[in-house]
């Protein structure tokens, strides 16, 4: 088995999908713990004056003692109208804005309560649109331990996985000889990212994957993975 794991994120970038397109098992880690300013209550789309971030308000007090699980979003403010119009405004003249529209019109027309439901339901519907099938796994229904590197080792052991793939930052935790012991391979990602034409002028790179499913549509995948160092087994 080729595992991977990753924390819930909005609106992810390119590099995710890649990581999850070279395994077979994916974790979706939502027992992390949330972090102020990383990603997963915000993404970044393409506009006619450059890079825009959409941000989903979350709940804050407390947070620090909750899970990703139990992070609940702040409905009390409009976000859902204010991200679906900034997509259409921004989107409305790609190529396939009208065979991915309709996706976003009922995702955000939908009332979600916590941000890691939100984010899980969004990518499995990315995953079905590029076509990457991948055995699905919630941390939150299984019992993994410890932190960092630890927690992998224990994901990887219980999961019988004998190669797991690490996001280019896995580099400044893992303690590879402890899975060396175990005979557990690990590969180190390191995602180039993909030109493709986009609207709005120059070329903008790391924004969230709906830029680049507008912008190719069914090429999507093919253009997420060209020029990688592709060491997928089938």
């Amino acid at each position: 088995m080729i595992l991977t794991a990753h924390q819930p994120v909005y609106l992810p970038w390119l590099g995710l999908f890649h990581k999850i397109w070279l395994s077979n098992t994916f974790v979706y880690l939502n027992t992390s713990q949330f972090i102020i300013g990383d990603w997963m209550n915000r993404n970044k789309i393409k506009t006619h004056s450059g890079s825009e971030w959409l941000t989903v308000p979350i709940i804050k007090k407390g947070f620090l003692k909750k899970k990703s699980y139990e992070i609940k979003i702040d409905d009390s403010r409009n976000w859902r109208k204010k991200h679906f119009k900034s997509i259409c405004l921004n989107y409305k003249n790609t190529d396939y804005f009208k065979t991915y529209i309709d996706i976003f019109e009922e995702i955000y027309l939908k009332k979600w309560e916590y941000i890691s439901d939100l984010n899980e339901y969004m990518l499995k519907i990315f995953l079905k649109e590029l076509n990457i099938n991948v055995n699905f796994i919630k941390a939150s229904d299984n019992e993994y331990v410890g932190k960092g590197s630890n927690l992998i080792l224990d994901m990887c052991k219980k999961l019988k996985a004998k190669t797991f793939i690490f996001g280019s930052q896995g580099k400044n935790y893992v303690v590879e000889n402890d899975f060396r012991k175990k005979n557990i391979q690990i590969f180190f990602q390191d995602y180039e990212h993909p030109q493709y034409n986009q609207l709005h002028g120059k070329f903008i790179s790391n924004l969230s994957v709906i830029d680049l499913l507008f912008n190719i549509g069914p090429k999507s995948l093919e253009t997420l993975i060209k020029n990688q160092n592709n060491f997928k087994i089938k």
